[in-house]
């Protein structure tokens, strides 16, 4: 047989065709009265909505909806621009949007991304369906919209535009392509991860899932939310922390005065920066090569003044505040052993439920919840487990899977204690 015989043939990957404009036609909903016809069409068709929404994360401050992309099989694809017929938020303007939208369930991808923008405008979901959280139950590889498209739909999405900056108007064309493909896809995909869903006994868990998302409440505000600052832990001394503190106070109202996400006026490090060597003149702070930003130099005034009021009060934050709920479970080993110990022992359970069933651990169960149980165990009997992890506001269907082997485990660690203190 000859050499040439021999080579293995390799064939090349199969290039999956793409799907580079929407196949329904599509609309820029700009006005009040283009609003109240689409919702008269949406409102004569029947079934799901297929939802999405583009903001502007990182360039400006408000988190608000700058487009919102409505779909009804049958229907055109309206790309509702809210800023243009609402330039001051308000949901009025889409009440009747929201009557409509509020007579059938909706599917989104990634829905806790969306779901408060679109509560911003009165728009409330009676059901859902999460494309990207379902993915996850599933046991999906990759979860992101694309990659579940190529998986289920054996398509790829035309997808360059997903970072950029959607409060700039006119919205440029392929910009709006690129957005009524998100929801293009979203009924095919519905249909496909359904029967994946069915198929693995785990579309109930899906479900469950789908209702926590929807009752999900936004997390209470940071009491201190300037300490979450970047590097912020490089700075020592209360004096210097009252700089940092008044700096960032400063940039958090220029940048809600002007909408403009904070970072980009002054990044954290320029006020870490500034507060570790806290210049004594304005001209030194303006010299400063480590104070950058887009503001650092128009708004100099701003920033000598906060540096001067971190400088003379009276009011100096501890370096340290205590910590709210359980303590951060990184200094469990040293400071709480025995926690630290069901925490080891429970982790690798869980781990071995997920991979059974083909669930990332974390869909499995909240991480915080497990750190919860493992710092406070209730009784260790399987009943009692269940209770407490429901309490914490696990669902359901994962309280049924793991809360007999994590009674085990945490009384197969009690067990061991009395010996080890015993040595």
């Amino acid at each position: 047989m000859s050499d040439e015989a021999l080579v293995e043939v390799v064939e090349a990957p199969v290039q999956l065709p793409l799907l580079s404009a929407p196949r329904a036609e599509v609309f820029l909903v700009e006005t009040e009265e283009q609003l109240a016809e689409a919702v008269e069409t949406l409102g004569a068709g029947a079934g799901w909505f297929a939802v999405d929404a583009e903001r502007a994360s990182g360039f400006k401050y408000s988190q608000r909806a700058y487009l919102i992309q409505v779909y009804r099989q049958g229907s055109p694809i309206y790309l509702i621009d809210p800023a243009a017929i609402c330039p001051v938020l308000s949901a009025e303007p889409f009440s009747g949007l929201a009557r409509v939208m509020s007579n059938a369930g909706w599917i989104l991808h990634a829905a806790s991304q969306d779901i408060p923008c679109l509560r911003e405008l009165g728009l409330v979901a009676p059901e859902l369906f999460d494309t990207e959280l379902g993915s996850r139950i599933a046991g999906l590889p990759r979860v992101g919209l694309g990659a579940v498209t190529e998986n289920l739909l054996s398509l790829r999405l035309a997808k360059e535009h997903s970072a950029v900056d959607w409060s700039i108007r006119p919205l440029a064309n392929d910009w709006l392509i690129y957005a009524a493909l998100d929801v293009d896809v979203l009924f095919e995909l519905k249909d496909a991860l359904e029967a994946v869903l069915n198929e693995q006994g785990k579309l109930d868990w899906a479900k469950q899932e789908f209702e926590a998302a929807l009752r999900a409440q936004p997390k209470a505000p940071k009491l201190d939310k300037w300490r979450g600052m970047t590097g912020l832990h490089e700075v020592k001394e209360p004096r210097r922390l009252a700089v940092a503190r008044e700096l960032w106070l400063a940039r958090e109202q220029l940048a809600v005065k002007l909408d403009v996400s904070p970072g980009r006026l002054i990044p954290d490090a320029s006020i870490v920066s500034v507060a570790k060597a806290t210049p004594k003149t304005k001209p030194e702070l303006a010299g400063s090569r480590s104070f950058v930003g887009r503001a650092s130099r128009t708004y100099l005034d701003l920033w000598w003044k906060a540096i001067q009021d971190g400088s003379s009060t009276n009011d100096l934050p501890p370096l340290k505040v205590a910590s709210v709920g359980i303590p951060n479970h990184r200094i469990w080993p040293t400071r709480f052993p025995e926690a630290d110990a069901r925490l080891k022992s429970t982790r690798p359970v869980l781990a071995e439920i997920a991979e059974s069933h083909n669930l990332p651990v974390e869909n499995l169960l909240t991480p915080d919840f497990l750190r919860q149980i493992c710092f406070e165990p209730p009784a260790l009997d399987t009943e009692s487990v269940a209770a407490a992890l429901l309490a914490l506001g696990a669902r359901p269907w994962q309280t049924q899977l793991v809360s007999k082997a994590l009674a085990d485990a945490l009384f197969e660690v009690a067990s061991e204690e009395p010996n080890q203190q015993a040595n």
